[in-house]
């Protein structure tokens, strides 16, 4: 893997694409009860997960540490993106905890696993702050 990672372009579209489906089919629910840093912090976290899934910054990322590690990458992240998908199915009526936690606990683990798997120091430190805050976030909405 070189400093583009097409695969990560392909995890970032297709967690996308339920997304503004149902952005574009639902109300967003409004962030009144959370504090407006959190917010934010979601966001910057969001976003560099996005690049950093995409670009391997030069000298920050060290490359799959593991003999087998672009197969247990593509193997892992296509599970955790189908369970995500299949998810976005049985929850796109329903509201509540599970829902809450499902739909944020899955795409964390996503940026989570590949910043793990490709050794991505940004990757890593962004999947953690979009986790902590998305989570928050999707549990205090419900």
């Amino acid at each position: 893997m070189s400093w583009f990672n097409y695969i990560g372009l392909i995890i970032v579209v297709l967690i996308m694409i339920p997304n503004i489906i149902y952005g574009i089919k639902k109300p967003a629910p409004d962030n009144k009860n959370i504090s407006k840093p959190i917010v934010i912090l979601e966001n910057i976290g969001r976003y560099s997960c996005m690049f950093f899934i995409v670009f391997n910054i030069p000298y920050s990322w060290f490359n799959f540490f593991l003999n087998n590690g672009l197969t247990i990458y593509i193997v892992v992240n296509s599970l955790l993106v189908v369970s995500y998908e299949v998810s976005f199915i049985i929850y796109w009526n329903k509201n509540g905890l599970a829902k809450a936690l499902v739909l944020s606990i899955i795409p964390s683990l996503i940026f989570l696993f590949s910043g793990i798997m490709v050794l991505s120091i940004p990757l890593i430190c962004a999947s953690i702050l979009f986790a902590i805050c998305h989570i928050y976030i999707s549990v205090k909405n419900t």
